[in-house]
């Protein structure tokens, strides 16, 4: 992304962290923890972006010799996520409980999820 992108990923990031769901690092609310992450907007959702996203990171961290993935944050609730990471061959090695306050289901945990690519 670009800072020329920013006007056409703004509305999506914005309606995606508002909604207080996926999003661990919205201000004020969420994760405890920081991490990065990726998003799909709700126009793009059903479409298989997310899985070609997916895909990509699993990819270009393969293709840069990288041993393994860990990501750190992926809220339990968030279902589609959980199901497509671990479609893909990740494992949730663990639970962080209560460290995302959702704005739906209250505190709920945040899985960490590990994928070996050797």
């Amino acid at each position: 992304m670009t800072e020329e992108d920013w006007p056409q990923v703004w509305p999506f990031f914005h309606e995606i962290v508002r909604a207080g769901e996926t999003c661990p690092n919205r201000p004020g609310r969420g994760s405890h923890v920081g991490t990065a992450s990726f998003m799909v907007s709700g126009a793009a959702r059903d479409r298989g972006v997310g899985r070609r996203l997916a895909e990509y990171v699993v990819q270009w961290h393969r293709d840069h010799g990288f041993r393994a993935i860990q990501f750190n944050a992926v809220v339990e609730t968030n279902a589609s996520a959980v199901h497509l990471w671990e479609a893909l061959g990740f494992r949730i090695i663990g639970t962080v409980p209560a460290a995302f306050d959702s704005a739906t289901h209250g505190l709920v945990g945040l899985h960490v999820m590990h994928l070996p690519l050797d």
